[in-house]
């Protein structure tokens, strides 16, 4: 009878247990997708053309829309500042100024999971992957998010220059034809050229409004662009032809960068399988033969010589990075 009792005891304590992890699980869910829909908004592709668009049609005021896509930009005291870094990224990454939310978002989901992995693994060993779960993977999805809409908008560029010099042609001001190319083009060209309008309207200048384009998007063909616009604004001249020349060199430029790309590639995945290689002979070996490596593990020369191998690896992974990375 005390037998049974005892494992009775034992079997609703488990389930106790499973049922609190379960709550757990849940509740950082719920917490993650209450995040994604402050994030997101539920925003669709059939509300309008572009975000820009998007957002008017949802009744927003001009004023509104570009304060919600152009957030304002912080003092020379706070350039450097992880928010200001971090609202530049989100902008970069054409996502809303939500930092503070997205801040205590991962306050809130860090804790979390740091309470959760504290009961298998040391406090500090918690912490870190808690961090490393919450704030260094976030970011690092971003970057990579802002790189693919810098790409996409590189990629748009030149059939927007060519709108512009076809309305530049026909005698159309230049802040028509950057009005066609936000209406008419998508995300994330229409977007940025919406916002260029949007400055404009607000009384700033031209020259100004396609400076700050360039430096939102922090790419080098739209600087070329600004410095244009700038340069024919203030003395004048065929800026339609300008733009039809532009649009030209970056189409190349990009036809340049394929095939680069092309014949660079034996040499890049070249350079990934020596990085590579090395740590897949470790863990091959580590997990067919353990003792290989733990029978000497205990050896004074030990750490240093195996901190040497990894330093060398890193170190020729930079060097044949540097060599494939052919900057044009």
């Amino acid at each position: 009878m005390n037998n049974f009792l005892e494992q009775l005891n034992i079997n609703t304590a488990s389930e106790a247990s499973f049922i609190i992890y379960v709550m757990i699980f849940l509740g950082v869910l719920l917490a993650f997708e209450g995040i994604r829909q402050l994030l997101y908004k539920g925003e669709t592709q059939s509300e309008a053309r572009n975000r820009r668009m998007r957002l008017l049609s949802q009744g927003n005021t001009s004023e509104e829309v570009f304060r919600i896509l152009n957030s304002q930009r912080d003092g020379n005291q706070g350039k450097f500042s992880p928010i200001s870094q971090l609202r530049h990224l989100l902008q970069r990454a054409g996502f809303p100024d939500v930092t503070w939310r997205l801040t205590i978002g991962a306050l809130v989901i860090g804790a979390l999971i740091s309470f959760v992995l504290s009961n298998y693994l040391a406090p500090q060993i918690a912490v870190f992957a808690a961090f490393v779960l919450t704030v260094a993977l976030p970011v690092l999805g971003l970057v990579a998010v802002a790189q693919e809409r810098s790409k996409k908008l590189v990629a748009q560029l030149p059939d927007a220059l060519d709108l512009m010099a076809r309305g530049l042609r026909v005698g159309h001001p230049l802040a028509v034809t950057v009005g066609s190319v936000a209406t008419d083009m998508p995300d994330p060209i229409g977007s940025e050229f919406g916002l260029i309008q949007d400055q404009v309207n607000f009384g700033d200048d031209i020259t100004t409004a396609f400076r700050d384009f360039a430096d939102r998007t922090e790419v080098e063909d739209t600087r070329f662009l600004a410095v244009s616009v700038g340069i024919h604004h203030g003395t004048g001249g065929n800026l339609g032809r300008v733009l039809q020349i532009l649009s030209k060199v970056i189409r190349d430029r990009a036809l340049m960068r394929k095939k680069i790309r092309a014949i660079s590639s034996e040499g890049r995945l070249s350079a990934i399988i020596l990085t590579v290689l090395p740590a897949a002979i470790f863990l091959s070996i580590h997990l067919t033969t353990p003792s290989f490596y733990s029978d000497v593990s205990d050896d004074p020369l030990f750490i240093p010589f195996m901190s040497a191998i990894v330093g060398l690896i890193v170190l020729q992974g930079l060097i044949l990075r540097r060599l494939v990375n052919i900057r044009y």
